[in-house]
């Protein structure tokens, strides 16, 4: 059995951090700050924050966005507290050195912060630190999991396959459900991953007791439609245990102030530095290339299923059936310019207008024509809930691959179920997070941007 050093990486980050801040100290070698108080404070101190905004609660899936989250956190609060201790303590005194060692800090864990991020993701692509997983019972959203721990080797998971009591011809299939706790011991699997729509409550309760009594780890897998659900707060009424619906981001006014300030001031930066000399140069060559106006204006369902006009640059030769049917691969209505612009997404710059007036939001659902509107809302559960913010010109369900012609069922609704999730769990950094991917994709291509 193969040794588990995982547990100490946390412990390890701490003491490197508390290593950084004291020689910071010790470098600057003032007697103001080289002294068991203040020392014992600022350590102190670090280390209450940490744990009160889980500073070093980094996991695998962590992403980069989540970790500047976390960086941006635990030095705001830090700040507040470090410059505390001058107005408890030294109130009245002129103490030099203050800024130079709060940057000094700032600038050494934030390096640390980054470098040991990437060494362990290239630790995990070169085979090390990983965990060994198997699935108990299959769906959609579970296939979904085991493709992605077969494609993100970064993220360190080695997926043996799953155990269903149904048979399978699929090569990942080791066997039915009563043969996987043999299995898990003589294989030495690290986390069960359990489908909880197709599992019955007594094989997750045997799970883990299983898993507690052998060391392992069990995670459960849930319906996918249960991410159109929203989030609950546990509450106790004495010892009665209430569940309470906790609020959606868009909710709070101050969370649609903040979007909507960002739009305008994104969209105002476009409007200047790109349309303003785009929009004269994509007139003279839309002319050249096909008779008929540089704008498309199309009717389209915005906030609360409101009717307005999105404004895009024309891609299409005229035709009766721009408003019916969506482009389709080698779609001969595109013209020769158009597919370059469809391709990079030039085409959607026009929509920044929108998002002056307010019809739209830069990032959101990406509003539909109102004939296919109609028919999605008779197909889909959920697909009013799209409605409850204003669409956007990009999105989550974009940039993960859901956008362009709908050819199954299934499209449509991953694309609605995306929505759905960024509607319940909107930040301002996952729309940056949506806005840098949308712009790295227009560089690497899209596949389905036809």
């Amino acid at each position: 059995m193969k040794k588990k050093y995982s547990h100490l990486i946390r412990p390890i980050f701490l003491l490197i951090d508390l290593c950084i801040i004291n020689a910071v100290i010790l470098y600057i070698s003032d007697k103001e700050y080289l002294n068991l108080q203040f020392l014992a404070y600022i350590n102190i101190s670090w280390i209450v924050v940490a744990y009160i905004d889980g500073f070093y609660k980094v996991y695998r899936f962590t992403n980069i966005f989540r970790l500047v989250t976390l960086l941006v956190i635990q030095f705001v609060l830090f700040f507040f507290i470090y410059f505390a201790y001058f107005g408890i303590f030294k109130e009245g005194q002129i103490v030099n050195n203050q800024l130079l060692i709060f940057v000094s800090v700032l600038i050494g864990v934030i390096l640390f912060k980054f470098l040991s991020f990437y060494a362990l993701i290239k630790y995990r692509l070169a085979g090390k630190n990983y965990r060994n997983v198997v699935i108990i019972g299959i769906d959609d959203t579970s296939k979904g999991v085991a493709k992605l721990f077969n494609e993100r080797a970064d993220l360190g998971y080695r997926y043996y396959g799953f155990f269903s009591d149904k048979l399978s011809k699929d090569k990942k299939y080791i066997g039915p459900i009563i043969k996987s706790y043999n299995y898990i011991l003589r294989e030495g699997i690290d986390e069960i991953y359990c489908t909880l729509s197709v599992l019955d409550k007594d094989h997750v309760k045997n799970f883990t007791k299983f898993a507690n009594k052998n060391s392992k780890v069990v995670k459960l897998i849930p319906e996918s439609n249960e991410l159109y659900s929203k989030k609950f707060e546990l509450e106790f009424y004495n010892n009665t245990l209430v569940l309470n619906v906790k609020k959606l981001p868009f909710e709070y006014p101050e969370n649609v102030f903040i979007k909507r300030v960002f739009d305008v001031i994104f969209s105002l930066l476009v409007s200047v530095f790109v349309m303003s000399w785009l929009t004269p140069l994509l007139w003279i060559l839309v002319k050249l290339e096909s008779k008929g106006p540089l704008f498309f204006k199309q009717e389209r369902e915005g906030l609360d299923g409101n009717k307005f006009t999105c404004y895009k640059f024309r891609s299409m030769k005229i035709n009766k059936y721009s408003d019916k049917i969506h482009a389709t691969k080698n779609d001969e209505r595109v013209t020769r310019l158009g597919a370059f612009m469809r391709k990079s997404s030039i085409d959607e710059l026009p929509q920044f207008f929108n998002v002056m007036k307010g019809d739209m939001s830069i990032v959101g659902p990406r509003p539909h024509m109102k004939t296919l509107s109609i028919e999605y809302q008779k197909e889909i559960d959920n697909y009013l809930e799209r409605h409850a913010v204003k669409p956007g010109i990009t999105g989550l369900a974009q940039i993960s691959g859901y956008r362009g012609e709908v050819i199954k069922k299934a499209d449509i609704k991953n694309r609605v179920r995306m929505d759905v999730f960024y509607i319940e769990n909107w930040s301002f950094f996952l729309d940056l997070k949506i806005i840098i991917q949308t712009v790295l994709n227009v560089f690497k291509g899209e596949e389905k941007a036809y």
